[in-house]
């Protein structure tokens, strides 16, 4: 089915993190049908992070069969915050340097189609309520916890960006008025308890107390200490870092308690490299949402891990880039 004027059905994709670029080239039904994955190099500036991005584009559609003619439109969803109506990332996590990038006029000039910008948990809201763990669902929180904590709001079965394009900054909740500073410059948003960075944190100071011979052998052995490690120390039997782990839980169900009395949703869904602890870290995240929400809007919410993995950012570009260039 086309998806674009004369004709053209394809649609280009991209997820911009600080770390890495994934370009996938799909058909309006959702199909895949190439893709590129390449590394961000963003300690080099936005100058060669765009032209990586431009042939990460143009490598995906090689590998797609796909001609550059033949594209509708292109998408990128990007960290931060992104003034989605002038195509300018405004600021990114991660990325040195990104101030005000004019990312969309680049990528028109360089492929002569039309392109948008999204922001990446918005988009992944999006992508799990159309091709994910929220089908079928009208009122759906889409809640990203990895390095840092972020969130996207479908209501009544669309997008809510809010006046200023920065609603379901979960990430940023206060959730102890007194606590860490947070990398937003706000003392204890939700961020600095419950985010792979906090969490990291924690283990460092726990290493520096000589509190977890097996957390200090794991980080010798992987040559750093990350949340993952964390929770590999946890996962192996080590009671302190599962206490970590565990009370990074507990202030996410604090943030999740919130949301559910605020937005009333049908299901909360978990994504992000975190997501991976599974129970470890939802078990009690859960507990917790539930020993303090309100009972009516309890009762018509379930918390779910996303399925999208991933493709969660592309594949909710896909989505919003269908229904712009609908015919």
């Amino acid at each position: 089915m086309a998806v674009g004027q004369g004709g053209k059905k394809y649609l280009g994709t991209v997820d911009l993190g600080g770390s890495k670029i994934l370009s996938v080239i799909a058909e309006g039904d959702g199909r895949r049908l190439g893709e590129d994955r390449r590394t961000t190099s963003a300690e080099e500036g936005p100058e060669v992070v765009l032209e990586r991005i431009g042939v990460s584009l143009e490598t995906a559609l090689a590998n797609a069969g796909v001609q550059r003619g033949d594209l509708a439109a292109v998408g990128i969803c990007s960290p931060g915050p992104c003034d989605i109506d002038a195509g300018v990332i405004s600021s990114a996590p991660n990325l040195p340097d990104w101030r005000d990038v004019p990312i969309c006029r680049y990528l028109e000039e360089r492929l002569g189609v039309r392109a948008c910008l999204e922001n990446d948990a918005n988009a992944a809201a999006v992508g799990e309520h159309v091709y994910g763990a929220g089908r079928g669902c009208r009122h759906l929180i889409y809640i990203t916890v990895s390095t840092g904590i972020g969130g996207g709001l479908i209501i009544d079965g669309r997008l809510y960006r809010g006046a200023t394009g920065v609603a379901g900054e979960i990430g940023h909740m206060t959730v102890e008025p007194d606590g860490p500073v947070c990398g937003c410059g706000n003392r204890g948003c939700l961020e600095a308890f419950g985010s792979g960075t906090a969490i990291a944190a924690r283990g460092e100071e726990l290493v520096a107390q000589g509190g977890s011979p097996l957390l200090v052998r794991l980080a010798q052995e992987q040559g750093g200490l990350t949340a993952a490690i964390v929770g590999q120390a946890a996962e192996a039997g080590d009671s302190a870092s599962r206490d970590i782990i565990q009370r990074a839980g507990y202030y996410l169900g604090v943030g999740l308690a919130s949301y559910v009395n605020i937005f009333n949703p049908e299901v909360i869904i978990i994504g992000g490299g975190l997501a991976k602890m599974g129970e470890l870290l939802l078990g009690p995240a859960r507990a917790e949402m539930e020993a303090r929400a309100m009972p009516e809007a309890l009762k018509a919410v379930q918390l779910k891990p996303a399925e999208l993995g991933d493709y969660v950012g592309v594949m909710g570009m896909v989505a919003l880039l269908r229904e712009a260039t609908r015919a």
